[in-house]
């Protein structure tokens, strides 16, 4: 069994508004919310073996606040409450307050500190571990290609940023209106090649070894999955991945606020996840999952519903 919750966005702020400006956003609450999470997970039996943290987990105000460390701090104490493993998705609100470089020194850098788990880019934050027999998890870095948290004059960034160009003409880059291509936007982001390279060579192994598979990743990969704007810029070259092998079950992300669920033509399921920032402070967004041989039960708490996704 396991948790998971979606775009804490934590801030000490008072409440706001979303892009548009119209969806309520609720920037001190969210760490109230997710401290009742961690009372319950805790309180769960039987006990949940590990938490998926699914993105965004501070909000980019606090950057300009300059309280991105203290805020960053006081939402792994939260989850530090727990005693077990916390697997971490960076989301663009990560990046919005912290370098890639600065990053990989935090408690959100959750990828194992030795070994080949991952690709050889240490600042990419993908990897794999074995959750029990014959279950993995993969968490996949959705800004793996993206202008966010890079210097400028990189050429990661500089490739990632004629990219960007080339599919959004408006002035404002995260503005998705009248391209034919609306997820690419400067708040999405993609795979690079190399580590597409490396989730498939992954799920080459749990195919062999008769694994099921969990994918984590804050931007959402399918486009029944997604609004349409919220949706990694080069989704079909993971989905392709994930369709040439048999073993992945399930595909978690965060990133749109609404949620969304799918199951794809190949089984797949794919759930976006509610965001915990636009929760009222009388309601909740979060889950507990069990796993068993054939399905996965998910009960959820507040916005999020129940739901069984069988294998």
């Amino acid at each position: 069994a396991f948790g998971v919750i979606a775009d804490i966005q934590f801030a000490d702020a008072e409440d706001g508004y979303d892009f548009y400006g119209c969806r309520r956003r609720y920037y001190r609450h969210s760490l109230r919310l997710l401290r009742e999470a961690v009372w319950e997970w805790a309180a769960e039996s039987p006990p949940i073996n590990f938490v998926l943290q699914l993105g965004d987990s501070i909000d980019g105000q606090n950057a300009r606040r300059g309280e991105a460390e203290s805020a960053l701090q006081q939402v792994l104490e939260v989850l530090g409450q727990l005693s077990v493993p916390v697997h971490h998705a960076w989301g663009n609100h990560e990046l919005y307050n912290f370098s890639r470089a600065r990053l990989v020194h935090t408690g959100l850098y959750s990828r194992p500190a030795g070994g080949s788990d991952g690709p050889a880019d240490r600042e990419c934050h993908a990897y794999h571990c074995s959750l029990a027999p014959r279950l993995r998890l993969v968490v996949l870095d959705s800004y793996d290609t993206s202008t966010l948290g890079r210097d400028p004059g990189s050429p990661r960034y500089q490739e990632s940023l004629r990219v960007l160009r080339e599919k959004n003409t408006n002035d404002d880059l995260n503005n998705p209106e009248g391209l034919k291509e609306p997820n690419f936007v400067a708040f999405n982001g993609g795979f690079s090649q190399a580590q597409l390279d490396w989730f498939d060579e992954v799920l080459k192994f749990s195919d062999e070894n008769q694994e099921k598979v969990i994918v984590m990743a804050h931007v959402p990969i399918h486009p029944y999955a997604s609004n349409g704007v919220c949706l990694a810029w080069n989704y079909e070259a993971a989905l392709s991945v994930i369709h040439t092998h048999r073993c992945v079950v399930c595909v978690l992300a965060g990133h749109l606020h609404d949620g969304a669920y799918c199951r794809d033509l190949h089984g797949v399921h794919h759930l976006t996840l509610e965001g915990l920032i636009e929760t009222p402070p009388d309601s909740n967004a979060f889950a507990t999952v069990h796993v068993y041989e054939d399905k996965m039960v998910l009960k959820g708490r507040g916005r999020i519903p129940d739901r069984v996704m069988h294998f």
